[in-house]
């Protein structure tokens, strides 16, 4: 299922956010969302997943404008991991990721145990969290935990999947392994990403389409097009080097700001 966004505006406490833009997310494709802190970029994500209901402009999800479907059919199609989320107390990995098949309960029905049961191992396997599962979330590494976070989303069996920031304040190691998987999900799996992202390199490294929000407006590209030398001094008034790294992918190092 496609998602279509058209002249989209956004005003918070009289300040414009963003202004009548129109980002293109192609199906299939893995999309990173790049730009300065308060550039819009956690409220795009809001808005697509329709959690942010105050806006100007037309999101179409498969073709239906999203302000006429009900939140669980949203949620049948679109998942979204926002940055920080706290399980309830003594909750196992298997119960969290057991929570992503929400969508498909009623209020006096239970949903359908084999689909429930058979989407949440899937989930487990995806991230590779099978041994974790009976053990507590508040018990895992921030890695792990990410990882569940992960899977409850994937239980969810979307087809486009929305992550805020999906690395936040994990180490270099976990940081990858996260991306890793995030891409695992696009190619394997077929699945629409949707990524907001701090790292600039990793937008480089894992994204087909690179979204850079600024001055309320948006411009987007290929990665390779899009992020360089120039872009981190405009955007982010940083002077950085470039370099090749050793599997000939292009990385960008700061070493400096700008005064502007």
């Amino acid at each position: 299922m496609e998602l279509q966004a058209k002249n989209i505006s956004v005003s918070i406490a009289g300040k414009k956010i963003f202004s009548e833009i129109t980002p293109i997310f192609p199906k299939g494709r893995c999309i990173a969302i790049i730009g300065a802190n308060g550039a819009g970029k956690s409220t795009l994500l809001r808005v697509l997943a329709a959690l942010h209901s105050d806006y100007q402009g037309e999101i179409f999800l498969g073709g239906k404008n999203i302000r006429e479907i009900n939140r669980k059919e949203i949620a049948r199609h679109i998942a979204i991991l926002p940055q920080t989320m706290q399980a309830p107390p003594d909750t196992t990995v298997a119960r969290l990721i057991d929570y992503g098949r929400f969508p498909y309960r009623g209020i006096f029905s239970g949903g359908n145990p084999k689909e429930d049961r058979e989407a949440t191992e899937w989930a487990i396997s995806v991230v590779n969290l099978e041994k974790f599962k009976d053990r507590q979330v508040n018990s895992l590494s921030g890695g792990e935990r990410q990882r569940a976070r992960i899977a409850m989303a994937l239980a969810q069996r979307p087809e486009i999947i929305l992550f805020d920031e999906p690395t936040t304040y994990l180490d270099i190691s976990h940081q990858l392994e996260v991306m890793q998987i995030i891409r695992l999900i696009n190619e394997k799996f077929g699945m629409t990403v949707i990524m907001v992202l701090h790292d600039i390199n990793h937008a480089l490294q894992y994204a087909d389409e690179v979204i850079v929000l600024k001055d309320c407006k948006i411009f987007q590209g290929a990665p390779k097009e899009i992020i360089n030398a120039e872009m981190l001094a405009d955007v982010f008034g940083v002077k950085a080097d470039i370099f090749t790294n050793s599997l000939g992918a292009s990385v960008l190092f700061p070493i400096s700001t700008i005064k502007r």
